[in-house]
């Protein structure tokens, strides 16, 4: 007797019950098979995490060994070359094949003062353009409000409050001039940023970036 001959052979209650054990059988598969997909998947992402984790701490150890032997290196430099002035750090230095350039920078912002200064300059402003031709639409009163505008995060950009400063003759005003001395006053160092570059020669002798960007890393 084949399989057919035996469902027809069932009762209509034992085909059911047939029918329920193959559905319980085939969602049990399911399951298996969506539990092991999920356990690989998240010992995937455990593996991944966890070696990504040590990536970055190991770039972070690196980044500040670096920049520890680097103002180390750079204070012998300037005993050895003499040097008397403060100046922010910088120089190059390579072999035959490998090369790394050293550029820092002092961070500038504003602090509080900045907010004050902020707020009397666009009084300044729009009291100003009351008795100006074309109102807001004035090439000067558009370009100090555009200037005090913030960054993405809140700040106020020390090149664009620079370039305040160039329009004090133009404004000619002593209140103008307060404001400006007041952004001067409140824009303060808060340290040194020091970036590095590295380069290294190609088989073909030339010489060619090497950026610890990941996603930039060659292999």
């Amino acid at each position: 007797m084949d399989k057919i001959e035996l469902l027809q052979a069932l009762s209509p209650e034992e085909k059911m019950a047939l029918a329920r054990q193959w559905a319980a059988e085939e969602q049990a598969a399911k399951n298996r098979e969506k539990e092991a997909f999920e356990g690989i998947r998240s010992q995937f992402l455990f593996d991944v995490k966890k070696r990504f984790s040590e990536y970055v701490q190991h770039g972070r150890d690196f980044k500040k060994w670096l920049r520890e032997e680097t103002e180390g290196f750079y204070r012998t430099l300037i005993d050895y070359g003499k040097l008397k002035r403060d100046e922010q750090i910088g120089f190059k230095v390579s072999d035959d094949a490998f090369s790394l350039q050293v550029k820092g920078c002092r961070v500038k912002k504003f602090d509080e003062r900045a907010d004050i200064a902020e707020k009397r300059l666009a009084d300044f402003l729009n009291a100003w353009i009351e008795d100006k031709d074309g109102g807001a639409r004035n090439p000067m009163y558009k370009l100090a409000m555009a200037m005090i505008q913030r960054n993405e995060t809140g700040d106020l950009d020390y090149k664009s409050i620079s370039r305040l400063y160039e329009l004090e003759a133009d404004f000619n005003d002593p209140e103008y001039s307060s404001v400006m001395e007041l952004f001067r006053e409140s824009n303060v160092v808060l340290g040194t940023s020091i970036n590095f570059y590295f380069e290294e020669k190609d088989q073909y002798n030339n010489w060619r970036k090497i950026e610890p960007s990941f996603n930039r890393i060659r292999g």
